[in-house]
């Protein structure tokens, strides 16, 4: 039985009686005399309304006593319907995923005419095309009321349905509207052709500044232009107001940033904790508002941006997550179950190609900087336009790994690697010195010093285990600070 019109009621066949008729008076075991008996139809004829006729209830006036042995019946002779011809609804049909219950013959009734039911359910959900068929047969034979119809109309939705709140639905459809997708072009290269990306950002306040990533706008931060499209589809003109390179984070400001905007609210990365459950928000190879979902893998988790060996390098002490993050996520919020941002979505890590913003796919570990430090840098951003990093005043080793971060014999260019009155000069250290503790952080090379000390507010004093000749001590520095990225 074809169920392409199920959702809509057909209407009772006109001809057919509003009520079923009073029941002849003639025992239905025998057919009244002169009425023609019609053969039998063929034992293998399909008949998707096939139903089994309903066994006769015996007259309680006239005392049952069934025959020792039924004679026999030399031609089959069909079973008369029940009062008016109209058959009874089939079994109720059981849970999904539990078997079906065993039918219950009614009073009186031959145990063998089940074998009939079954029978003709299943010519039925043959000739329907199959086991999806034989389900929408059983939907419309279910809701039988003796009344005419044998289709069933589907109810309908309630008007007024919400999805709970905390659920992923209900978050996403708060925090979607806040959420931007960038689109950054060069100033035209060699070719006359200008080069471009598209990254995520989202809503920081009402006067039209977004938070986002400082590589997905640094090929257009020196000539280059900036829209920002919401979800609505509307676009703006954006222009930069400070970027990070050291944080990979950057404030824009839409240049005609319109009324009625909704910042996300900002949560604690700090009182995240690994389990909790993460939502990604961004236009991952350029599919804007796509929603993914995750948990809290690890945190604390130091991570390079490259491969950790040049000056332009980003570094930060990461949340990992699992939810999907490809390239066009970058800027993007991460939010936890409350829908707070706790992260921008930074870094993925991709096989063989380490740590980084590629065109490989998600591989389940995803990298956000905590919100706490991005909320630090966007402010200072925002206020002066540049960036203010904590420093230690020592270079450090930056490809040796697991056994500390040592300070170099040397700084950049010949210059001292311990600088002159600087805070680790005061503190005591000396070129050759392995820093293996940073506060309560167990440091095993030089970007995760570096990625732990920009956790840090210049100012800061900060307790560092260190090891010199084999000897372990422990001192503390006072955290200074460098301003820009120069």
């Amino acid at each position: 039985m074809s169920t392409e019109n199920e959702g809509t009621a057909v209407p009772a066949d006109p001809a057919a009686p509003s009520a079923p008729p009073t029941p002849p008076s003639t025992t239905p075991d025998k057919p009244t005399a002169g009425t023609p008996v019609p053969p039998p139809p063929p034992a293998d004829a399909p008949t998707p309304h096939a139903r089994e006729a309903a066994p006769t209830t015996p007259d309680p006036a006239v005392p049952h006593t069934p025959a020792a042995t039924p004679p026999p019946t030399p031609t089959p002779t069909p079973a008369p319907a029940a009062a008016g011809g109209w058959p009874p609804p089939p079994p109720a049909v059981p849970a999904w995923g539990a078997p079906p219950p065993p039918a219950s013959p009614a009073p009186g009734s031959p145990r063998k005419r089940t074998g009939g039911l079954v029978a003709a359910v299943l010519a039925a959900a043959l000739v329907a095309g199959g086991i999806g068929g034989g389900i929408g047969y059983w939907a419309a034979e279910s809701g039988d009321d003796g009344v005419g119809s044998t289709t069933v109309s589907s109810g309908e939705a309630p008007a007024a349905f919400k999805r709970e709140p905390g659920t992923v639905a209900a978050v996403a459809a708060q925090a979607l509207p806040s959420v931007v997708t960038i689109q950054a072009k060069s100033g035209a290269s060699q070719g006359g052709e200008a080069e471009g990306g598209t990254g995520t950002g989202f809503v920081y306040d009402q006067e039209g500044h977004i938070v986002t990533n400082n590589h997905v706008v640094a090929s257009a931060a020196e000539g280059g232009t900036l829209s920002v499209t919401f979800p609505d589809g509307k676009s703006y003109d954006a222009e930069v107001v400070g970027r990070a390179e050291g944080y990979d984070v950057a404030v824009l400001k839409l240049t005609k940033a319109p009324k009625g905007l909704k910042p996300l609210p900002l949560g604690d990365s700090d009182k995240v904790a690994v389990g909790d459950s993460t939502i990604a928000i961004g236009a991952p190879f350029g599919l804007s508002n796509t929603v993914t979902t995750g948990i809290i893998s690890a945190k604390n988790r130091p991570v390079a941006s490259g491969d950790g060996s040049g000056g332009g390098n980003s570094y930060m002490s990461a949340l990992q997550t699992d939810a999907s993050i490809n390239p066009g996520n970058s800027g993007g919020p991460l939010i936890d179950a409350s829908g707070a941002v706790i992260g921008i979505n930074s870094a993925i890590q991709s096989t063989g190609n380490g740590f980084g913003q590629t065109q490989a796919g998600s591989i389940g570990l995803g990298f956000a900087i905590p919100v706490n430090q991005a909320k630090n840098v966007a402010q200072q951003l925002i206020k002066t336009g540049k960036p203010v990093y904590a420093v230690i005043g020592a270079t450090v080793n930056m490809t040796d790994r697991g056994e500390g971060a040592t300070i170099a014999a040397q700084g950049a260019g010949g210059t001292p690697s311990v600088v002159p009155d600087g805070p680790a000069a005061k503190a005591g250290l000396k070129p050759g010195d392995v820093i293996t503790g940073f506060g309560d952080r167990q440091i095993d090379s030089g970007p995760t010093l570096i990625s732990e000390i920009w956790t840090h507010e210049p100012g800061d004093s900060v307790k560092i285990t260190y090891e010199r000749d084999g000897k372990t001590s422990t001192a503390t520095v006072t955290l200074g600070e460098r301003t820009g990225d120069n």
